[in-house]
Protein backbone atom coordinates (compact mmCIF):
# COMPACT_ATOMS: atom_id res chain seq x y z
CA UNK A 1 0.00 0.00 0.00
CA UNK A 2 1.65 3.36 -1.37
CA UNK A 3 0.54 6.11 1.33
CA UNK A 4 1.15 9.91 1.12
CA UNK A 5 3.75 11.67 2.81
CA UNK A 6 3.60 14.61 4.78
CA UNK A 7 7.56 16.37 5.52
CA UNK A 8 7.91 18.78 8.65
CA UNK A 9 9.29 21.60 9.54
CA UNK A 10 13.12 22.06 11.35
CA UNK A 11 12.53 21.99 14.73
CA UNK A 12 8.71 21.00 14.54
CA UNK A 13 8.77 16.95 15.12
CA UNK A 14 9.61 17.64 18.61
CA UNK A 15 5.87 17.07 19.91
CA UNK A 16 5.76 14.31 17.55
CA UNK A 17 8.52 12.81 18.49
CA UNK A 18 7.56 13.19 22.61
CA UNK A 19 4.55 10.80 21.38
CA UNK A 20 1.54 13.51 20.99
CA UNK A 21 -1.24 12.22 18.61
CA UNK A 22 -2.22 15.66 16.35
CA UNK A 23 0.68 17.12 14.47
CA UNK A 24 -0.68 21.36 13.60
CA UNK A 25 -0.64 22.17 9.62
CA UNK A 26 1.82 25.46 10.96
CA UNK A 27 4.30 22.39 11.99
CA UNK A 28 3.83 20.52 8.35
CA UNK A 29 6.98 21.59 5.24
CA UNK A 30 5.53 20.20 2.31
CA UNK A 31 2.93 17.41 1.46
CA UNK A 32 3.80 14.52 -1.07
CA UNK A 33 0.66 13.41 -3.19
CA UNK A 34 -2.85 14.02 -4.06
CA UNK A 35 -4.38 14.38 -0.15
CA UNK A 36 -8.00 14.18 1.19
CA UNK A 37 -9.63 14.94 3.84
CA UNK A 38 -9.14 11.08 5.60
CA UNK A 39 -6.61 9.67 3.73
CA UNK A 40 -3.81 7.75 5.69
CA UNK A 41 -0.86 9.86 5.75
CA UNK A 42 3.14 8.96 6.87
CA UNK A 43 4.40 11.75 8.78
CA UNK A 44 8.45 12.65 8.28
CA UNK A 45 11.22 15.01 9.86
CA UNK A 46 12.44 17.56 7.56
CA UNK A 47 15.43 14.87 7.01
CA UNK A 48 12.83 12.50 5.63
CA UNK A 49 13.06 10.14 8.94
CA UNK A 50 9.88 8.01 9.61
CA UNK A 51 7.79 9.73 12.96
CA UNK A 52 4.13 8.41 12.77
CA UNK A 53 1.12 7.14 10.51
CA UNK A 54 -2.33 9.28 11.01
CA UNK A 55 -5.02 10.35 9.12
CA UNK A 56 -5.26 13.38 7.32
CA UNK A 57 -7.95 16.67 7.27
CA UNK A 58 -6.88 19.86 5.73
CA UNK A 59 -7.40 22.35 9.01
CA UNK A 60 -5.32 23.05 12.19
CA UNK A 61 -5.06 19.85 12.93
CA UNK A 62 -3.40 18.21 9.97
CA UNK A 63 -2.86 14.50 10.97
CA UNK A 64 -4.16 12.45 13.61
CA UNK A 65 -1.98 9.87 14.59
CA UNK A 66 -2.90 6.27 15.31
CA UNK A 67 0.68 4.02 14.94
CA UNK A 68 4.14 5.72 15.68
CA UNK A 69 5.55 2.42 13.81
CA UNK A 70 5.43 1.77 9.98
CA UNK A 71 1.92 -0.27 9.44
CA UNK A 72 -0.18 -1.13 6.82
CA UNK A 73 -3.12 -0.12 8.02
CA UNK A 74 -5.26 -3.28 7.34
CA UNK A 75 -7.85 -5.48 8.91
CA UNK A 76 -4.89 -7.76 10.90
CA UNK A 77 -3.92 -4.47 11.65
CA UNK A 78 -6.83 -3.00 12.80
CA UNK A 79 -6.91 -6.89 14.81
CA UNK A 80 -4.23 -6.65 16.36
CA UNK A 81 -4.85 -2.85 18.16
CA UNK A 82 -7.93 -3.48 18.74
CA UNK A 83 -7.36 -7.25 20.56
CA UNK A 84 -4.65 -5.37 22.69
CA UNK A 85 -6.96 -2.80 23.83
CA UNK A 86 -9.65 -5.38 24.60
CA UNK A 87 -7.07 -7.06 27.06
CA UNK A 88 -6.16 -3.75 28.62
CA UNK A 89 -9.82 -3.33 29.10
CA UNK A 90 -10.44 -6.83 30.47
CA UNK A 91 -8.12 -6.47 32.92
CA UNK A 92 -9.49 -3.16 34.33
CA UNK A 93 -13.08 -4.16 34.66
CA UNK A 94 -12.06 -7.15 36.08
CA UNK A 95 -11.00 -5.21 39.08
CA UNK A 96 -14.57 -3.92 39.73
CA UNK A 97 -16.70 -4.44 42.56
CA UNK A 98 -18.60 -7.72 41.87
CA UNK A 99 -17.35 -8.42 38.52
CA UNK A 100 -20.46 -7.85 37.22
CA UNK A 101 -20.27 -5.36 34.28
CA UNK A 102 -20.40 -6.06 30.80
CA UNK A 103 -20.46 -2.73 29.13
CA UNK A 104 -17.34 0.05 29.12
CA UNK A 105 -15.54 2.14 26.75
CA UNK A 106 -13.11 0.17 24.69
CA UNK A 107 -11.66 2.09 22.76
CA UNK A 108 -11.08 5.68 24.06
CA UNK A 109 -9.57 8.11 21.14
CA UNK A 110 -5.88 9.41 21.92
CA UNK A 111 -5.69 7.78 25.29
CA UNK A 112 -5.68 4.17 22.95
CA UNK A 113 -3.57 5.12 20.11
CA UNK A 114 -6.99 5.74 17.98
CA UNK A 115 -7.13 9.41 17.52
CA UNK A 116 -10.73 10.03 16.76
CA UNK A 117 -12.28 7.06 17.93
CA UNK A 118 -14.71 5.88 20.36
CA UNK A 119 -15.93 2.59 20.37
CA UNK A 120 -18.40 1.97 23.83
CA UNK A 121 -19.14 -1.99 24.53
CA UNK A 122 -22.74 -3.02 25.26
CA UNK A 123 -23.20 -6.12 26.33
CA UNK A 124 -22.45 -7.48 23.17
CA UNK A 125 -22.45 -4.94 20.72
CA UNK A 126 -20.34 -2.53 19.92
CA UNK A 127 -21.45 1.47 19.28
CA UNK A 128 -18.70 3.24 16.88
CA UNK A 129 -18.17 6.92 16.91
CA UNK A 130 -15.88 8.77 15.29
CA UNK A 131 -14.70 12.09 15.11
CA UNK A 132 -12.56 12.44 12.17
CA UNK A 133 -13.19 11.38 8.58
CA UNK A 134 -10.47 9.36 8.55
CA UNK A 135 -11.58 7.23 11.02
CA UNK A 136 -14.65 6.72 9.37
CA UNK A 137 -13.73 5.61 6.30
CA UNK A 138 -12.02 2.90 8.85
CA UNK A 139 -15.41 1.99 9.82
CA UNK A 140 -15.85 -1.18 7.83
CA UNK A 141 -12.04 -2.28 8.41
CA UNK A 142 -12.92 -1.50 12.32
CA UNK A 143 -16.20 -3.56 12.00
CA UNK A 144 -14.21 -6.23 10.62
CA UNK A 145 -11.50 -6.30 13.40
CA UNK A 146 -14.05 -5.88 16.11
CA UNK A 147 -15.53 -9.12 15.02
CA UNK A 148 -12.07 -10.90 14.65
CA UNK A 149 -11.53 -9.71 18.40
CA UNK A 150 -14.75 -11.13 19.83
CA UNK A 151 -15.89 -13.86 17.12
CA UNK A 152 -19.72 -15.27 18.71
CA UNK A 153 -19.95 -12.62 21.58
CA UNK A 154 -20.38 -9.80 18.85
CA UNK A 155 -24.59 -9.07 18.43
CA UNK A 156 -23.94 -6.32 16.32
CA UNK A 157 -21.60 -3.12 15.63
CA UNK A 158 -23.32 0.36 14.95
CA UNK A 159 -22.15 3.66 13.85
CA UNK A 160 -23.23 6.67 15.17
CA UNK A 161 -21.08 9.45 13.80
CA UNK A 162 -23.55 11.51 11.93
CA UNK A 163 -23.14 14.11 14.87
CA UNK A 164 -19.30 13.93 15.37
CA UNK A 165 -17.71 14.03 12.08
CA UNK A 166 -16.76 17.54 10.60
CA UNK A 167 -19.85 19.48 9.33
CA UNK A 168 -19.77 19.52 5.75
CA UNK A 169 -18.53 15.72 5.61
CA UNK A 170 -21.86 14.31 8.29
CA UNK A 171 -24.28 15.80 6.39
CA UNK A 172 -23.34 13.04 3.99
CA UNK A 173 -23.58 10.48 6.95
CA UNK A 174 -26.42 8.58 8.43
CA UNK A 175 -26.16 6.15 11.30
CA UNK A 176 -26.65 2.72 10.99
CA UNK A 177 -25.77 -1.46 11.68
CA UNK A 178 -21.69 -1.71 10.03
CA UNK A 179 -22.37 -5.47 10.88
CA UNK A 180 -25.36 -7.35 12.68
CA UNK A 181 -28.60 -5.81 14.06
CA UNK A 182 -30.22 -5.92 17.92
CA UNK A 183 -32.97 -4.52 19.32
CA UNK A 184 -33.05 -1.36 21.51
CA UNK A 185 -33.15 -0.77 24.34
CA UNK A 186 -30.97 -3.02 25.00
CA UNK A 187 -30.32 -4.44 28.74
CA UNK A 188 -26.98 -4.13 30.01
CA UNK A 189 -24.99 -4.57 33.41
CA UNK A 190 -23.14 -2.20 35.38
CA UNK A 191 -21.29 -3.29 38.87
CA UNK A 192 -24.40 -5.03 39.61
CA UNK A 193 -27.20 -2.79 38.83
CA UNK A 194 -29.25 -3.66 35.14
CA UNK A 195 -29.78 -0.41 32.63
CA UNK A 196 -31.47 -0.16 29.17
CA UNK A 197 -29.60 1.67 26.84
CA UNK A 198 -30.70 3.10 23.05
CA UNK A 199 -27.67 4.27 21.00
CA UNK A 200 -30.12 4.86 18.27
CA UNK A 201 -31.73 7.70 20.14
CA UNK A 202 -30.18 8.02 23.31
CA UNK A 203 -27.46 11.08 23.85
CA UNK A 204 -23.92 9.95 22.79
CA UNK A 205 -23.83 6.70 22.56
CA UNK A 206 -26.39 5.26 24.43
CA UNK A 207 -25.52 5.91 28.12
CA UNK A 208 -22.56 7.46 30.22
CA UNK A 209 -20.38 5.29 31.03
CA UNK A 210 -17.70 7.70 32.37
CA UNK A 211 -19.90 7.96 35.25
CA UNK A 212 -19.57 4.20 36.19
CA UNK A 213 -16.93 5.23 39.79
CA UNK A 214 -18.48 8.12 40.42
CA UNK A 215 -21.81 6.86 40.46
CA UNK A 216 -20.33 3.57 42.76
CA UNK A 217 -18.95 6.27 45.38
CA UNK A 218 -22.36 8.07 45.53
CA UNK A 219 -23.87 4.60 46.60
CA UNK A 220 -21.29 5.10 49.80
CA UNK A 221 -23.27 8.27 50.76
CA UNK A 222 -26.69 7.17 49.67
CA UNK A 223 -28.07 5.19 52.15
CA UNK A 224 -30.83 7.15 54.08
CA UNK A 225 -30.65 10.24 52.50
CA UNK A 226 -33.14 12.07 50.79
CA UNK A 227 -31.17 12.64 47.17
CA UNK A 228 -31.16 15.24 43.91
CA UNK A 229 -30.02 13.54 40.80
CA UNK A 230 -30.27 16.85 38.13
CA UNK A 231 -29.75 16.35 34.82
CA UNK A 232 -30.65 12.48 35.58
CA UNK A 233 -30.41 11.55 31.92
CA UNK A 234 -31.34 8.14 31.79
CA UNK A 235 -31.45 7.70 36.08
CA UNK A 236 -27.57 6.05 36.60
CA UNK A 237 -27.18 7.99 39.94
CA UNK A 238 -30.65 7.26 40.47
CA UNK A 239 -30.05 3.49 40.38
CA UNK A 240 -27.59 3.36 42.40
CA UNK A 241 -28.95 5.84 44.90
CA UNK A 242 -32.07 3.70 45.48
CA UNK A 243 -30.21 0.54 45.28
CA UNK A 244 -27.74 1.92 48.48
CA UNK A 245 -31.22 2.77 50.57
CA UNK A 246 -31.62 6.30 49.85
CA UNK A 247 -35.01 7.60 51.67
CA UNK A 248 -35.94 9.37 48.96
CA UNK A 249 -34.51 10.27 45.11
CA UNK A 250 -35.58 13.26 42.84
CA UNK A 251 -34.54 13.18 39.30
CA UNK A 252 -34.85 16.22 37.35
CA UNK A 253 -33.98 16.44 33.33
CA UNK A 254 -35.46 19.01 30.81
CA UNK A 255 -36.40 15.74 28.31
CA UNK A 256 -39.62 13.99 28.88
CA UNK A 257 -37.37 11.02 27.25
CA UNK A 258 -34.97 10.85 29.47
CA UNK A 259 -37.45 11.00 32.52
CA UNK A 260 -39.04 8.07 30.80
CA UNK A 261 -36.17 6.05 30.64
CA UNK A 262 -35.24 6.65 34.30
CA UNK A 263 -38.09 5.23 35.28
CA UNK A 264 -37.54 2.51 33.33
CA UNK A 265 -34.43 1.92 34.73
CA UNK A 266 -35.73 2.20 38.43
CA UNK A 267 -37.97 -0.33 37.18
CA UNK A 268 -36.02 -2.82 35.79
CA UNK A 269 -33.67 -2.76 39.13
CA UNK A 270 -36.94 -2.87 41.48
CA UNK A 271 -35.30 -0.93 43.52
CA UNK A 272 -37.77 1.19 46.08
CA UNK A 273 -40.01 2.36 43.48
CA UNK A 274 -42.19 3.82 46.07
CA UNK A 275 -39.00 6.31 46.98
CA UNK A 276 -38.23 7.40 43.44
CA UNK A 277 -40.17 10.30 41.42
CA UNK A 278 -39.00 11.75 38.17
CA UNK A 279 -39.82 15.21 37.06
CA UNK A 280 -39.32 16.16 33.27
CA UNK A 281 -38.44 20.36 34.48
CA UNK A 282 -35.24 22.49 33.76
CA UNK A 283 -33.12 21.83 36.33
CA UNK A 284 -32.83 25.96 36.78
CA UNK A 285 -35.91 26.27 37.13
CA UNK A 286 -36.54 23.50 39.37
CA UNK A 287 -33.84 24.71 41.46
CA UNK A 288 -35.14 28.11 42.07
CA UNK A 289 -38.46 27.26 42.47
CA UNK A 290 -38.29 24.26 44.69
CA UNK A 291 -36.94 25.39 48.22
CA UNK A 292 -36.72 21.60 49.41
CA UNK A 293 -33.51 20.97 51.20
CA UNK A 294 -31.76 17.42 50.14
CA UNK A 295 -29.27 15.79 52.07
CA UNK A 296 -27.06 14.94 48.92
CA UNK A 297 -27.58 16.70 45.39
CA UNK A 298 -25.95 15.39 42.17
CA UNK A 299 -24.87 18.16 39.22
CA UNK A 300 -24.30 16.30 35.86
CA UNK A 301 -25.01 18.80 33.24
CA UNK A 302 -23.89 17.97 29.47
CA UNK A 303 -21.09 20.24 28.25
CA UNK A 304 -21.34 23.95 28.59
CA UNK A 305 -18.64 24.81 26.35
CA UNK A 306 -17.91 22.53 22.92
CA UNK A 307 -15.33 24.94 21.87
CA UNK A 308 -12.65 27.93 23.07
CA UNK A 309 -14.76 30.40 22.04
CA UNK A 310 -17.41 29.72 24.41
CA UNK A 311 -15.52 29.05 27.70
CA UNK A 312 -16.35 32.10 29.41
CA UNK A 313 -20.28 31.83 28.85
CA UNK A 314 -19.71 28.18 29.81
CA UNK A 315 -17.70 29.48 33.39
CA UNK A 316 -21.08 31.72 34.17
CA UNK A 317 -23.33 29.03 33.69
CA UNK A 318 -21.29 26.69 36.18
CA UNK A 319 -21.13 29.07 38.57
CA UNK A 320 -24.99 29.99 38.77
CA UNK A 321 -26.05 25.95 38.46
CA UNK A 322 -23.91 25.45 41.67
CA UNK A 323 -24.75 28.43 43.33
CA UNK A 324 -28.17 27.28 42.95
CA UNK A 325 -27.52 23.15 43.64
CA UNK A 326 -25.19 24.69 46.95
CA UNK A 327 -28.26 26.38 48.28
CA UNK A 328 -30.47 22.97 47.77
CA UNK A 329 -27.86 21.40 49.80
CA UNK A 330 -28.93 20.80 53.78
CA UNK A 331 -26.61 21.49 56.13
CA UNK A 332 -24.24 18.89 56.76
CA UNK A 333 -25.24 17.09 53.20
CA UNK A 334 -23.11 16.10 49.81
CA UNK A 335 -22.53 18.03 47.11
CA UNK A 336 -21.59 15.81 43.81
CA UNK A 337 -20.58 18.51 40.51
CA UNK A 338 -19.08 17.86 37.47
CA UNK A 339 -18.08 19.56 34.54
CA UNK A 340 -17.64 17.47 30.90
CA UNK A 341 -16.72 20.40 29.06
CA UNK A 342 -12.99 19.78 27.55
CA UNK A 343 -12.33 23.31 27.71
CA UNK A 344 -13.31 24.20 31.35
CA UNK A 345 -9.94 22.86 32.71
CA UNK A 346 -9.92 20.82 36.76
CA UNK A 347 -8.47 24.41 37.98
CA UNK A 348 -10.54 26.68 36.31
CA UNK A 349 -13.74 24.60 36.94
CA UNK A 350 -12.61 24.21 40.90
CA UNK A 351 -12.31 28.14 40.77
CA UNK A 352 -15.90 28.76 39.46
CA UNK A 353 -17.22 26.16 42.34
CA UNK A 354 -15.60 28.17 44.60
CA UNK A 355 -17.18 31.54 43.41
CA UNK A 356 -20.35 29.81 43.65
CA UNK A 357 -19.91 28.81 47.04
CA UNK A 358 -19.05 32.59 48.19
CA UNK A 359 -21.73 33.50 46.49
CA UNK A 360 -24.25 30.73 48.30
CA UNK A 361 -22.88 32.02 51.28
CA UNK A 362 -22.14 27.96 52.17
CA UNK A 363 -19.23 26.80 54.03
CA UNK A 364 -17.63 23.92 52.09
CA UNK A 365 -15.22 20.96 52.37
CA UNK A 366 -13.72 19.16 49.53
CA UNK A 367 -14.38 15.07 50.43
CA UNK A 368 -12.98 13.54 46.75
CA UNK A 369 -11.95 14.75 43.69
CA UNK A 370 -13.75 13.33 40.62
CA UNK A 371 -12.41 12.08 37.44
CA UNK A 372 -13.60 9.93 34.36
CA UNK A 373 -12.68 5.99 34.96
CA UNK A 374 -9.63 3.32 34.16
CA UNK A 375 -11.61 2.53 30.67
CA UNK A 376 -11.50 6.21 29.60
CA UNK A 377 -7.49 6.36 29.60
CA UNK A 378 -5.94 9.64 29.00
CA UNK A 379 -2.59 9.36 27.34
CA UNK A 380 0.42 10.71 29.37
CA UNK A 381 1.55 13.01 26.25
CA UNK A 382 -2.02 13.99 25.57
CA UNK A 383 -3.39 15.63 29.01
CA UNK A 384 -6.27 17.24 26.68
CA UNK A 385 -8.09 13.49 27.03
CA UNK A 386 -8.91 14.41 30.63
CA UNK A 387 -12.62 15.84 29.92
CA UNK A 388 -14.62 14.97 32.99
CA UNK A 389 -14.03 16.88 36.36
CA UNK A 390 -15.64 16.60 39.13
CA UNK A 391 -15.61 17.30 43.20
CA UNK A 392 -17.39 15.90 46.10
CA UNK A 393 -18.60 18.80 48.66
CA UNK A 394 -19.05 18.75 52.51
CA UNK A 395 -21.79 21.61 52.84
CA UNK A 396 -22.08 23.60 56.00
Amino acid sequence: MQLSKIYLQANRDEAVRRFHPWVFSGAVSRYEGNLTDGDVVEVFDKKGNYLATGHYHDGSIAVRIFSFERIIPDVHYWTQKLTSIRHFREAIIATLPGKQTDCYRLVHGEGDGCSGLIIDYYNGVAVVQAHSIGMHRERHLIAEALKNVYGDQLIAVYDKSADTVPDIYGQTVQNGYLLGTADTPHEVHENGHSFWVDWVTGQKTGFFLDQRDNRQLLARYAHGKRVLNAFCYSGGFSVYALGAGAEQVHSVDVSQKAIDLTNRNVALNGVNEDKHEAIAEDVMTYLKAHPEQYDLVVLDPPAYAKNISARHRAVQGYKRLNTEGLKRVAKGGILFTFSCSQVVDRELFYNTVVAAAIEAGRQVRVLHHLSQPADHPVSLFHPEGGYLKGLVLWVE
